[in-house]
């Protein structure tokens, strides 16, 4: 293996040790599962909304596929204009109180995850990182109407206690930051994820309220104080959205029913499983989850043009 830490330059401007402590490193790179855009707004609110600046930068020039995952360039009349080029970045942020933490986002690598995992455990070494923790989100079957529940998993048992334990044994794809976390444990280092649950219908959407609960989960796991507000607002915005789209349709109201109906039963400890691929039989769930799809990316897209 070439030397991890040929992979992110530090910013001159390094925090000292008092000024650091033992902080939680938070990740949250996007290209696996994110349903509702979860994990992706959950990082964006704690880096727009808080204080902080740029400890590392790692070099997306050895670990980004461009032709898989074009960057966006925008063309004017007869030039070129502007080019998003894509980032990978290790802040250090305050909470609301003051405290540290660190917080890496941007793209998953797509090649190199060995290299950039150990690149990983060494700025977790440097920074004395008591604990990382990732977000994300998956599609299940439940409703909106019901609170966000979250599967939990670490390299402790005891940093996750309290969970329910989600499946026995499942094989999924592999992602980097599954794969941080393994490596973190075989190294004894401490390491917890985080996936929330999101309505499978509207899995393709942006998804606020989730997000939310990955920031609530967060603050708890490092005691750290971290704003919702926000993330309260745009959620309101949206269970107003979906309620409007139901409210006319007998048919999608009954679907959600039923899936509230199947939530409550798993609650009562009736055994019955959330996981999406079990509502199939739901005769409308794929009508409801298309309609309330595009209504919802109708919305972001208005609300992105800033339109009233």
């Amino acid at each position: 293996m070439l030397d991890p830490q040929g992979l992110f330059e530090l910013d001159p401007d390094q925090p000292s040790a008092e000024e650091l402590g033992t902080p939680l490193l938070v990740h949250a790179m996007s290209g696996f599962i994110d349903a509702g855009h979860a994990g992706r707004l959950a990082a964006a609110h704690l880096r727009d909304g808080l204080p902080n600046r740029v400890v590392a930068r790692f070099d997306l020039d050895q670990l980004y596929d461009y032709r898989a995952r074009r960057p966006v360039m925008t063309f004017v009349e007869n030039r070129w204009e502007d080019y998003e080029e894509p980032t990978l970045e290790l802040l250090l942020v305050q909470d609301t109180k003051g405290t540290p933490f660190l917080l890496l986002i941007g793209p998953e690598p797509d090649v190199q995850w060995e290299r950039f995992t150990a690149a990983v455990a060494a700025l977790v070494e440097r920074y004395r990182v008591r604990a990382t923790v990732g977000v994300h989100a998956i599609p299940m079957a439940v409703p909106h109407t019901r609170p966000v529940g979250v599967t939990a998993h670490a390299t402790r048992p005891e940093l996750v206690e309290g969970f329910p334990p989600w499946v026995g044994r499942v094989q999924v794809p592999g992602n980097v930051g599954g794969l941080l976390e393994f490596r973190l444990g075989q190294a004894g280092r401490d390491a917890v994820g985080y996936a929330v649950h999101v309505p499978h219908y509207l899995a393709q959407t942006e998804y606020p309220e989730a997000a939310k609960a990955l920031v609530q989960h967060v603050g708890t796991l490092g005691g750290l104080d971290l704003p919702t507000a926000a993330l309260d607002a745009a959620a309101a915005d949206v269970r107003a959205a979906v309620e409007s789209q139901i409210e006319d349709q007998p048919e999608v109201r009954a679907v959600v029913a039923a899936l509230e109906e199947q939530y409550d039963a798993f609650v009562a400890g009736r055994g019955r499983s959330l996981l999406a691929d079990e509502t199939a039989a739901l005769p409308t769930a794929d009508e409801l989850g298309a309609e309330l799809e595009r209504f919802l990316a109708e919305e972001n897209e208005r609300r992105g043009r800033g339109d009233d």
